[in-house]
């Protein structure tokens, strides 16, 4: 007997296989997350997404799960969608350095997209934990909104080891503090409005420092040590990823853009990765936070172009099935929209706006007809139990994911997905 046309092969499945979850608060009993523990298998790298920033369900889920990767399986490392430069002293104040109240100045100039809650819970357990949680952040400086976080300590490095080069990074830092905002969205439009040859003396002096920086390895490593050479070179390089970033950004606009040429800082947050696991203990075990269109393992596409080459596939390339991505979404409820305003210190304000109805054929239209509340499915098992009859309801294997940016193939782009039914944007946030 044909299927009906209103019927969905993967909704039916949803209903049978989606592990109930119990609880949403993030010192809640952790027994009823268990199953992620064998869901996960042995992933070093474990992502957990979100289909928007600012939604309360989303940041409490992820600070539960944190909880539950570090007390019962032994993960010490957070990494987060946060500048790597400025994530330093943040994970010394979470590992115990000056007092409770010392975060709030740490975090006072940044877009509040969720950390403060995860340090704060990291703080305290550090206190009795036999081994500490440590905090890596892996993003370009302040998301895209100033070089300054990444070239200011550069220029304290250079002091010290090379100070005729220290007149041309103040030069960049110069150009830098002219465009500089609290986020991508301040200093994009103001780094345009730059004078075409203010941008590209920027441009040529970080890639000559780069370069030179490279290039006399052996002296500034005998002037100061290897690490403090290899974090100097890390925060160069993200100023160069962000400073491309710009270009890349305003060639989009304008319409005049190279195919996926928005990658530079997907592929500096998966370089950042790395660049930690190569440093820490061997078997260290990582929770990573970002947007599902950051983890997601395939490539980005708007209206049918290729955009770009999220952090995930980089990832997924380089680890292979000990990268484990893991988004997160809901089906009704409000999403953070973000229009763009140049008179508030980040750019743009927050909307929260009603999720229109899941878009058919989409992951977020099965678990609505499943009508599934608080709960997670484990995709490589649904391949291919649940595949569409005849071709005609798509199966897991060619269902879309509509959080994702953009139809992706959800077994493809991750291999679990969380769901929430309602998600609520925070009200007590500090943008304007």
């Amino acid at each position: 007997m044909p299927v009906s046309p209103h019927r969905n092969p993967f909704a039916d499945w949803l209903r049978t296989h989606a592990v109930p979850l119990t609880h949403l608060t993030p010192e809640a009993p952790l027994d009823d997350l268990e199953p992620l523990r064998a869901i996960i298998g042995n992933a070093r790298v474990v992502a957990i997404g979100e289909s928007s920033h600012f939604i309360n369900e989303f940041a409490l889920m992820r600070e539960r799960i944190l909880r539950f990767l570090v007390e019962r399986c032994g993960f010490t490392v957070l990494a987060f969608e946060y500048g790597f430069s400025e994530g330093f002293p943040l994970d010394a104040w979470a590992q115990g350095e000056g007092t409770d109240d010392d975060l709030s100045a740490h975090l006072a100039a940044t877009v509040p997209v969720g950390v403060d809650e995860p340090l704060r819970w990291m703080r305290r357990h550090n206190r009795t934990a036999p081994t500490p949680v440590r905090f890596t952040g892996i993003d370009i400086p302040a998301a895209g909104g100033s070089l300054l976080p990444a070239l200011a300590p550069v220029a304290d490095y250079l002091r010290q080891v090379d100070p005729e080069t220290l007149r041309a990074v103040q030069e960049a830092m110069r150009i830098a503090e002219s465009f500089a905002g609290g986020s991508g969205a301040v200093a994009a439009p103001a780094w345009v409005r730059l004078a075409t040859a203010e941008q590209d003396a920027l441009s040529a002096t970080l890639t000559r420092l780069l370069i030179r920086f490279r290039s006399l390895e052996p002296l500034y490593v005998s002037r100061s040590d290897q690490h403090s050479y290899d974090i100097a070179v890390r925060r160069l390089e993200g100023a160069c990823h962000a400073d491309y970033t710009f270009r890349a950004m305003a060639d989009l606009f304008a319409g005049t853009g190279l195919t996926a040429d928005t990658s530079a800082r997907d592929i500096y947050m998966a370089g950042s990765v790395l660049w930690h696991l190569e440093r820490f203990e061997p078997g260290t075990r990582v929770v990573l936070a970002a947007h599902n269109a950051h983890i997601q393992k395939t490539p980005i596409s708007f209206n049918g172009h290729l955009t770009g080459l999220p952090m995930g596939q980089h990832l997924h390339r380089a680890l292979g099935d000990e990268y484990f991505a893991l988004g997160l979404i809901s089906t009704t409820g409000h999403t953070a929209d973000m229009p763009r305003d140049e008179n508030t210190r980040f750019g743009f304000t927050i909307d929260a706006t009603a999720l229109e109805p899941a878009e058919p054929g989409s992951i977020e239209a099965a678990f609505a007809d499943a009508e599934l509340g608080l709960s997670i499915a484990d995709l490589h098992q649904a391949h291919p139990q649940a595949r569409g009859n005849a071709g005609l309801v798509p199966g897991p294997d060619r269902i879309r994911i509509q959080s994702a940016y953009l139809h992706t193939p959800v077994l493809e782009a991750f291999d679990a997905i969380l769901h929430t039914p309602t998600s609520t944007v925070a009200d007590n946030l500090e943008i304007t």
